[in-house]
């Protein structure tokens, strides 16, 4: 099929890869070059980097509003493909191709749409993620569905991780989707059962809370890992965690209370420690937590804060 696909970040690249084998790519629509690192350097979104290691012809664009419809009409496409652009479809684009547009949804719709699906899965502690391939229309997430999958969460994975499994999963399950609509073979059926939604993460949501169990507490902390970053404050310090897990076995701490061993930092929770082996305090880089503690302890009684 002629295809024009839509995608920014490195969850979409296995889906691209895959249907460059396939099919015929007419263009490929992601945002525009973005500052990254300390010194802000304009770089291409993963997807555009790819492209032009195929010489695709790219189209960068913030809005798919008038000039990016009308370019993509120009190009006479049997399906446009979505996964992860970061920006809407709106009429009269949705109906330029011929079969419309496909998106590829990282949950199992009706559950968790938006723009941060596995993010809040894991926040809420859910024992599946998963990926859904449904008729994209003009409300938020709420197309029929083609095909959907599920895999059990990984154990201790952050959301990258977790992320990067299901673009390799979604992948596959687009580029059958797309054979079966190219050979008429395609069936979709309306979304059932309740819906949740998943907004996109703000730095607030880092915030740990050591008022709740561990097992909550860790959870969030896979969610927002690695961004927006999971965070606390001790004495006036904001410090991002950025590798930990529950404590197996160890005494229980009074929550917030900071007790460092031979390889973990205990932060205390309701119920048992949280194991920090890696932080980054604030205008510093990443440091062992128990080398970072052991340099700014004054006193016992410091916490982390909430």
């Amino acid at each position: 099929m002629r295809l024009v696909f839509a995608g920014t970040p490195a969850a979409a690249v296995p889906t691209l890869r895959t249907l460059i084998r396939e099919h015929e790519i007419a263009a490929v629509i992601t945002r525009p070059d973005a500052p990254l690192g300390r010194k802000r350097v304009l770089t291409p979104s993963p997807v555009a980097q790819e492209a032009a290691d195929y010489d695709l012809p790219v189209i960068k664009t913030a809005r798919l509003d008038q000039e990016a419809t009308e370019r993509i009409a120009a190009l006479r496409p049997e399906l446009g493909v979505i996964v992860a652009y970061g920006g809407l479809v709106r009429e009269p684009l949705l109906s330029v191709p011929t079969h419309g547009w496909i998106n590829l949804h990282f949950s199992v719709l009706p559950q968790w749409r938006g723009a941060a699906p596995v993010q809040r899965a894991l926040i809420a502690g859910d024992a599946e993620l998963g990926a859904s391939v449904f008729q994209l229309v003009p409300a938020l997430d709420a197309g029929d569905v083609f095909a959907a999958r599920t895999v059990p969460v990984p154990a201790d994975a952050d959301a990258d991780a977790a992320l990067k499994l299901l673009a390799h999963d979604g992948a596959a399950l687009t580029a059958q989707v797309v054979a079966n609509i190219e050979d008429g073979t395609a069936l979709a059926h309306p979304q059932e059962g309740p819906v949740t939604v998943a907004p996109k993460l703000t730095l607030d949501d880092g915030l740990l809370n050591w008022d709740e169990p561990v097992q909550s507490v860790f959870a969030r902390w896979r969610g927002v890992t690695p961004e927006p970053g999971a965070h606390t404050t001790v004495g006036d310090v904001r410090v991002k965690i950025l590798a930990a897990a529950p404590a197996d076995t160890a005494e229980a701490l009074e929550p917030g209370e900071l007790r460092a061993t031979k390889t973990a930092l205990l932060i205390g929770t309701a119920t048992l420690p949280l194991a920090v082996t890696r932080v980054q305090p604030a205008g510093k880089g990443a440091m062992n937590a128990t080398d970072w503690w052991r340099g700014v302890r004054s006193a016992q009684t410091l916490r982390a804060g909430r």
